[in-house]
Formats: C-alpha cells, structure tokens, sequence
C-alpha cells in the first residue's frame, strides 16, 4: 500500500532547495524545510497519541507552520479538520464535540477559553501562533525530522470541512485523498500550471479554496506560492510584478478595481488570474478585462466536491457564467421535485457526479441520504441551468428560492437587472413573509459611492424587463451587503433582519 495523497505531491519535493512559500518579509520556506517541519509535525501528532483515522481540529492564523501541520497530517494518516478563525468557542464546541478531535490546534489567545472544553470532551490542546510559537512548535523543535509515511488507501478520509451550516446545524464533509488528490491534478491540466509557476496566495487556508484548490495545484507541479497572511491591497499590488497567478474572491478583484495603481503593466507578468467561492459580477469581469487585458477565469465549487466546472483556459471565457464541467465530473440539471433531467436552458438544481464528490456527512447517514443519491449524484442545493452552448450558469441557492402566490422566482434574475442599473454597486434579492403571497420579493441595494440610483428609476427597469410577480415590493439602501469570510452574500442574514418587514 501507499500514501496517494502524500506520494503524489508531497514527496517528490523531498530534498529541493527550491523556495516552496515566499514571505512578505522577503524570507523563504524552501520545499526541505516545510517537508522538515511536516515531519516534526507528524511526529509530534503520533506523541500526542493521535492514529491513523483520528482527527486534528485546527483552528490558527495562517502561517508556514499552519500549512505544514496539512502536510503532517496527510503524511501521519489523521484527519484533518481547519476550523475558520472567526468561530466562537460556542461553535467550536460543537465542531470538537461532533468529530471526536482527539486534539485541538487553537492560537495562544484563545487557549484559556478552549482548554474547559478540550478537558471536558478528552481532547488534547496545544497552541499555534502567527509568527510560528506556541506550544505545538516547541514540541515540534524537539522531535526528529525523520518519519515513515503511514499507508492510506484512496478512500481513506484525509479531511473533514464542515459547511457554514446556514440553515440548521453545520455538516462534516468528508473528503478521501481520491477527492483531493484527484481535483488537484484536473486542474493542474486545465488551467495548465507548472513548476514555473508563482501563485499569489492572499486566501484563508481554513477553507477549500485556499488549502486543496490553490496549495494542492502548486504542490502538484513544484511552483512557488507568494504566502501572504490575509488580502492586503498594498502588499498585493506590491507582489503582482513577480507572480505569474492569482487565485481569489470576487472582493479581491472589486478592490483592485477600486486602486488606480492597477494597471495593465503592474499585470503584464501574469498568465492567470482565477475567480471563485462567491459569484462575480459580469460588471466586474468586463472591468477587469478593460483595465488590464486579462479576462478573470471563474470556476465553480464547494465543500462538498472541491471544483466542478471552469471556464476554459484557451477558448471563451464567458462573464455571468462558471464554464463547463471539468474532465471527469458529469453535471446535469435536474427538476427539485422528481429528479427527471431538465433540457438545456431550463433552470433546476444542480447535480454533480466524479472522483471529486465527497463521500458523505459525518456522523449524518440521513443527510448523506438525502443529498448523495445511490447512483453517486451529489444534489448541490444550487440552481442553475445549461445554455445552448454548454455553459453552466448559477442562478441561487435552492434555498434562495422565492415562491410568492405560487410562483416561483430566482433571485439571480431580479439582481442581473438591478446589477445593470446606473449607480447600482450591487444587489442582494430575498424573499421575507408576506400575509398574502407567503413570500413577497425584496431588494437591498449597495449604491455606488458617486450616489444613490432612484427609487422611481429601478423600479421602470424591472417593470420593462420583469414580469409584474417578480417586482420587489420593497427596496432597501445598504452601505454594503453582509458577507462571511470568503466574501460570500449571507443572505440569511438578510432574511432574519427582514423578516417582519411585512407581517410585523
């Protein structure tokens, strides 16, 4: 037997004097010496009494150190689970509790309140700062960097993501090192990276994106990453003229366009710069590409499954749309009550099938049930549709869905209108209670800073372009709309704030 995951892109670095992490202190973490520390790592999991199959519950600031406790435990067999920096030790409880960690991995500041709960569910609890202190360091300094890799098979679990869990309690995504390793060497080929490479690395590494989509690419092919420790518009202009990719959120791409330091020369170095986590405005596509030259690639993926589709890398790259499904991953559109297959340019929900779906939610064999039919289809939650050409286009959530006297609305419909309007930054469409149509629609609108679009002015738009059930009976002015860690919309958040807006 063997390790695939480790065997694949770990070990061939072994030895390589070549700069693995680049630091924005100008320092480097070469590829030996992250693949030393892993190893202290992995010895110092094994001490702590951790086995193969056992979980590590991570949650730290993004550093060197963070990243090679990954590779430690890949390399040592245990699971590991990053937990977003943002959680509070009520949510952490659960997180811990629910997957059994036999250690948590918190920062030095958070050890005091961590440690009753650590105690009361049997875990062990070390400590990892920014700047590489911290107890498990300490540990680690003293272990030896020699240690043989443990025998995984290809479904053996490698990692354990729970989802944001905004309606009801968050589900562990089990991940084996057939889905990880299997997406990284898809994407390799299809946004054709190489040991040339240098990734601009400005993401959090607690989720997908940022830990399987953008480390597990560069590890796969050799290249370099420019590691910085959150976006940073200074430190990100400052580093473009030496990347050659960039992997990022939509905000990312808005605030650059935001800075008239970017120009088409700062990015005349760069081959590619990727999109993804939250949908990007079709404005901003078109901006990005007039500004620079560059046309953004945006992709398509989840906890659950990694990466589903992309747009292409030669060929066009289509604003408002996520591209088509990668080699390997079969995608259909599917009506949400019977499951038929819906023809093109149809809006259903969205079901994906490869090597990339997630084995099921831990420790939830109803919800797996429910969401993993048995010939292997994932059923996302998202809605969207295939148009004539074959690109996959996301409409909303499932959830998102408004039905308002019978009728069903997809807000992303309202929003493409409303996105379009003079003096319209961006919108988010929600449906809130309403005592005669169950639902009604309501639009919160972030106005550009120039000034805010009129009332009268929106609502002539959607009367030319909407039919009269899809019109926002209310419209709301925000300065900005609320967002989670990766820059996704937290519609929830805007259905609870508005909830009595019409029943109150």
């Amino acid at each position: 037997m063997a390790n695939p995951l480790y065997d694949t892109l770990f070990a061939p670095h072994e030895g390589k004097t070549k700069p693995f992490l680049l630091l924005p202190d100008g320092g480097e973490v070469s590829y030996t010496a992250y693949l030393d520390t892993a190893a202290r790592l992995a010895n110092t999991l094994r001490d702590a009494g951790l086995k193969p199959g056992d979980r590590v519950a991570v949650q730290v600031e993004k550093s060197p150190e963070a990243l090679a406790l990954y590779a430690a435990a890949v390399r040592s067999g245990v699971v590991f689970l990053p937990l977003n920096t943002a959680y509070t030790v009520e949510e952490l409880s659960y997180f811990i509790e629910d997957s059994g960690a036999g250690l948590v991995v918190c920062d030095p500041a958070r050890r005091e309140l961590l440690a009753p709960v650590a105690a009361r569910l049997g875990a062990g609890l070390e400590t990892l700062s920014a700047d590489g202190g911290g107890s498990l360091m300490e540990r680690a300094r003293r272990m030896p960097t020699r240690f043989e890799t443990v025998d995984r098979g290809e479904d053996d679990l490698a990692a354990l993501l729970y989802t944001s869990g905004t309606t009801g309690r968050s589900k562990g995504a089990m991940l084996t090192q057939r889905n990880l390793l299997s997406n990284a060497l898809t994407l390799v080929e299809a946004w054709r990276f190489t040991e040339d490479d240098v990734l601009l690395h400005a993401l959090p590494i607690f989720h997908t994106h940022g830990l399987f989509v953008a480390t597990n690419v560069i590890l796969a092919v050799g290249g370099s990453m420019i590691f910085l420790p959150k976006f940073d518009i200074d430190q990100i202009i400052a580093n473009l003229p030496r990347a050659t990719a960039m992997m990022g959120v939509p905000t990312f791409y808005t605030r650059l366009l935001d800075d008239p330091r970017l120009t088409r020369e700062l990015v005349a170095h760069m081959r590619l710069f990727v999109s993804g986590s939250a949908p990007l405005l079709a404005e901003t596509h078109r901006a990005f590409e007039e500004r620079t030259g560059h046309r953004i690639l945006e992709r398509y993926g989840m906890t659950e499954t990694n990466m589903n589709t992309s747009n292409p890398y030669d060929g066009e790259r289509r604003a408002g749309t996520v591209g088509f499904p990668l080699p390997g991953v079969e995608l259909k559109i599917t009506d949400p009550e019977t499951g038929e297959e819906l023809p093109r340019g149809e809006i259903g929900q969205i079901e994906v099938r490869g090597p990339n779906v997630f084995m099921g939610y831990w420790n939830m064999p109803e919800k797996t049930k429910e969401e993993l039919r048995e010939n292997g289809f994932f059923i996302t939650g998202d809605l969207g549709l295939i148009d004539e050409d074959g690109y996959v286009h996301i409409v909303g959530r499932n959830k998102d869905l408004i039905i308002s006297g019978g009728y069903n609305i997809y807000p992303k419909e309202i929003e493409m209108v409303l996105d379009a309007q003079p003096g319209v930054k961006e919108s988010a469409v929600v449906g809130v209670p309403h005592p005669d149509f169950g639902e009604t629609v309501l639009a919160v609108i972030v106005p550009e800073k120039e000034g805010r679009p009129e009332r009268a002015a929106l609502e002539a738009a959607v009367r030319e372009n909407l039919a009269r059930f899809k019109h926002p009976r209310e419209y709301i002015f925000l300065d900005e709309l609320p967002r989670n860690t990766m820059g996704k919309v937290q519609k929830n958040v805007l259905r609870e704030k508005y909830r009595d807006l019409f029943t109150g």
